[in-house]
């Protein structure tokens, strides 16, 4: 077999193999339900969620897009202030000694013990948007200041000894040299915006306000509609490996022709 023929093949087992778990686990859990004779208040079959997907479509695509909006905006958000200011950060060690206790403290404090405080004092979805943003926002915070320190340092010295600027060190050595830290960070924060914005909507919800996915949860499990619940958690579950991907794409786009980690996945 030639080494091209391998590659294919590395790459189809690769794709089929997630693809032939995911199909024998919910081939169980099919089989499993009706056998049983399960109801499906208790425990809905794969073919019920699916279907309450496509019937309920209009109320939970609606509150999909609310949720994902959300998601961006906090993403976003998270994205630029935790870039912003670990550049900051590598400007000034006396600025990072100020702030950065309190960039932790925001990193382990409970979203959940947040939200209500948050959803009495701002408009609900300044709120919501607010809670992704503190979820997402540490790992952004330090991925980035992690890259930029991790310069190599004979480069840097080089850099030193011909006279370059603050500017042109950060442009041309630490930028590019953080720049991997920084995609990671991204892809953790994706997935974080996401559970911020879900814990914000079931505050919002159990407030008496909402119109997110995760308001749609909650509402399904007080009302015993436990197939539209599911239905929800699993459109959750798509969007989650959807900005997954799309950021992990992202990140092979930029890497591709220069990085160690993105030159492996040509192979």
């Amino acid at each position: 077999m030639t080494p091209c023929a391998d590659k294919d093949l590395a790459r189809a087992v690769r794709i089929a193999l997630p693809l032939a778990t995911l199909a024998a686990g919910v081939a169980l859990w099919e089989a499993a339900v009706r056998l049983n004779d399960i109801p499906a208040y208790v425990l809905p079959a794969p073919s019920v969620v699916l279907s309450t997907v496509v019937e309920d479509w209009p109320v939970l695509s609606a509150s999909l897009w609310v949720t994902l909006a959300t998601t961006v905006q906090g993403f976003a958000a998270a994205a630029i202030g935790g870039i912003a200011l670990a550049l900051l950060f590598n400007r000034s060690r006396w600025l990072e000694y100020a702030l950065l206790p309190y960039a932790l403290i925001l990193q382990v404090m409970p979203v959940i013990a947040i939200a209500p405080l948050l959803l009495i004092y701002l408009p609900q979805h300044v709120a919501v948007v607010v809670c992704a943003f503190i979820v997402a926002f540490f790992p952004v915070l330090s991925n980035t200041a992690l890259g930029l320190k991790s310069v190599d340092r004979n480069l840097a010295g080089l850099f030193q000894l011909y006279g370059a600027s603050g500017w042109q060190t950060l442009h041309r050595l630490q930028w590019p040299s953080a720049l991997p830290h920084i995609l990671g960070g991204l892809r953790i924060a994706g997935g974080l915006s996401l559970i911020g914005a879900v814990v914000a909507e079931i505050a919002a919800g159990s407030a008496g306000a909402g119109s997110g996915l995760a308001y749609r949860i909650a509402e399904s499990g007080y009302r015993l509609n436990i197939p539209r619940m599911f239905a929800a958690l699993l459109l959750l579950a798509v969007a989650g490996i959807v900005i997954y991907l799309a950021l992990s794409l992202v990140s092979h786009l930029v890497l591709r022709r220069w990085h160690e980690s993105a030159l492996g996945k040509e192979d």
